[in-house]
């Protein structure tokens, strides 16, 4: 346990990679439903596919590991 406390001191990232992964995935589909959302308030349909497509990678981005 002590190795734990003195690598959070430093700084050092003891996330696993799967979690890692799993949080920027969430991270990316949370974005892309924002993304969706302020298409219907500005009438701007790119946003609207830039968020879809953001959404499904994160998506895929936390499925596959």
């Amino acid at each position: 346990m002590l190795g734990v406390l003195e690598g959070i001191q430093k700084g050092v990232n003891i996330t696993k990679p799967r979690t890692k992964d799993e949080v920027e995935g969430k991270f990316h589909e949370v974005k892309g439903k924002v993304k969706e959302k302020a298409e219907k308030l500005t009438n701007n349909p790119g946003l609207e596919a830039e968020g879809r497509d953001e959404k499904r990678a994160g998506k895929v981005q936390r499925k596959i590991n």
